[in-house]
């Protein structure tokens, strides 16, 4: 059952580094390597029944056109999570194409919020005065697309043909993910230097208690 959380409302107590890049690009990994709190963007997707969804030219949803998610909250709640250091985030199931409840996320010091869109909200988080930094990852295509695909399919996320047909599909669109989000104000940065500058950044984030 679906059920619904409090939308966030926006003082500084973190800041967030915005962590974009192509589906498959290691976003997530990279977060759990450097171990910071971390704020998934993916949660706040719009619903399978809303009929505000994206839709292909076959008529299927879009899960991969910006409209797919809920910008404004997405934005609230980094903003809410930097100012007070708690929020209560969606969660979502992507096999169920919904929320299916809640959870807290903390951040004591600096957090990761990553996502397909978070260049959407380099705008807002900056105007806020809650950014620590913007990066888009810039991992191999074919790479990606393998990565993605393996993921895609132990998960159970869709379909295999469906997933197949979407993973060409963002094979060639991978490089206009990198493009937009460097033209929203990211830094383009492979995922192994990536990890090495958060590491500095990290260094000075304060210990959780």
């Amino acid at each position: 059952m679906r059920k619904s959380c409090p939308v966030p409302s926006p003082s500084v107590h973190a800041r967030a580094v915005l962590l974009a890049g192509p589906s498959g690009s290691g976003k997530s990994h990279l977060a759990a390597l450097l171990g910071w709190p971390v704020l998934r963007l993916d949660d706040f997707y719009r619903d399978g029944d809303d009929p505000l969804l994206p839709r292909d030219e076959s008529g299927r949803v879009d899960w991969d056109a910006e409209g797919s998610w809920h910008t404004d909250a997405a934005l609230a709640a980094v903003v809410e999570l930097a100012t007070t250091g708690s929020v209560e985030a969606p969660v979502y199931s992507i096999s169920e194409n919904g929320r299916v409840g809640c959870h807290t996320v903390t951040a004591p010091g600096t957090f990761i919020a990553e996502g397909l869109f978070a260049d959407r909200l380099v705008t807002g988080c900056r105007d806020a005065g809650v950014l620590a930094d913007a990066i888009v990852l810039t991992p191999n295509a074919l790479v990606t697309f393998a990565r993605r695909f393996a993921r895609d399919v132990v998960e159970a996320r869709k379909p295999v043909p469906f997933l197949l047909r979407r993973g060409l599909r963002l094979l060639g669109e991978h490089g206009d993910v990198v493009r937009r989000c460097a033209t929203a104000g990211m830094r383009s940065v492979p995922p192994h230097r990536a990890r090495a500058e958060l590491a500095t950044i990290g260094a000075a984030r304060p210990a959780a208690v």
